[in-house]
Order: C-alpha cells, then sequence, then structure tokens
C-alpha cells in the first residue's frame, strides 16, 4: 500500500497528463504531494524526509513551470530528485560516515560492512544514470513519451534493479534474516 501511495502524484500525473495536458497533470502533481505532505503529518505527527525533498522540488519547478509555461522544467524535475538521492547516499557515507541505505535495511538483513558499502553505492549510481536517463528521454523524445517514461519506465527500471540487487545480496544475507 505505501508504494501506491509513494506513487500516488506521480500516476496523477500521467493520468491528469493524458486527459489535460502537462500544465494541468503538474499542478495536479504539486497538489497531490502537498496533500501527502499534510496527510503524514496530520496522521503520524512527522514528515519522512525525502517526501519533503520530493515535495520541495515539485513545487520549485512545477511552480516554475506553471509560472513561465515551460514544460522543461518539470522534465527537470526526476533528475533533481535523483541527483539529491546521489548525493545524500554518497554524501553520508563519505562526510558523515553514515550509509543510508543500511539505515534503511538493518533491521532486515545483517550483512558485512564492506557489502553494505557496495549496495550504498549501487544506489547511489543507479540514481545518477536514472537521471541521465531522464533527461535523455525528456529532451530527445516527444512529452507523450516522456511522460510515459516517468511511470512505467522508471518504475521497471527500479523494479529491475531491486531485483537484481536482491539476487547479488542473497548470497550475504545469514540465516538468521531468512527466518
Amino acid at each position: 500500500m505505501k508504494f501506491l501511495y509513494d506513487l500516488f502524484p506521480v500516476i496523477l500525473f500521467f493520468i491528469v497528463y493524458k486527459l489535460f495536458g502537462i500544465y494541468e497533470a503538474t499542478a495536479a502533481a504539486i497538489a497531490a504531494t502537498i496533500a501527502q505532505i499534510a496527510w503524514a503529518k496530520i496522521t503520524t505527527g512527522k514528515v519522512d524526509n525525502a517526501l519533503i525533498m520530493s515535495g520541495v522540488i515539485i513545487v520549485v519547478f512545477g511552480g516554475a513551470t506553471l509560472w513561465l509555461q515551460d514544460e522543461s522544467f518539470i522534465k527537470w524535475k526526476p533528475t533533481i530528485l535523483y541527483w539529491v538521492f546521489t548525493v545524500g547516499l554518497l554524501g553520508s557515507q563519505w562526510l558523515f560516515k553514515r550509509n543510508l541505505i543500511r539505515g534503511l535495511m538493518e533491521k532486515q538483513i545483517t550483512m558485512p560492512d564492506p557489502i553494505w558499502s557496495r549496495l550504498n553505492l549501487a544506489w547511489a549510481i543507479f540514481f545518477l544514470l536514472l537521471g541521465f536517463l531522464n533527461l535523455y528521454v525528456a529532451y530527445n523524445y516527444s512529452t507523450d513519451l516522456w511522460v510515459d517514461f516517468k511511470l512505467f519506465g522508471t518504475m521497471g527500471l527500479m523494479f529491475v534493479f531491486v531485483i537484481g540487487q536482491t539476487l547479488l545480496l542473497n548470497k550475504h544475507i545469514t540465516e538468521q534474516d531468512k527466518k
């Protein structure tokens, strides 16, 4: 259910784009993200940092899209978000000696430190490349195709990446983790 909740603004963007256009879809994505932030605050009393970051980026880039009537800003939004994730993953590990991926997953699985470092690096590289791929699609194909890619392409790539990571990490997961 959380997966659909997290994808709500993207799915809404896709639907509204197909029905009305890029500017209406951008406004819907901004509203949906603000609603998500408000809902999280009301129901749990706290808002996840990634959601806050996504909210700031969609308001800034989506707002620029609407204000300037230039769709290139909204096309940059996923790339900026992915690159913020990249910087966060690498910066936290290299500057603060804190592995964010480990922090998210260590309650579920136990692995040696070097494996956690490689996993963190793999995610950082994945987000970096996904950002470049988003720009490539945005500027070399139609907006229609970019919108399709934004939902289905990135979700598909994420799914394949997670499956690949799971297969690679499986040999490092202890028997206790499998219980």
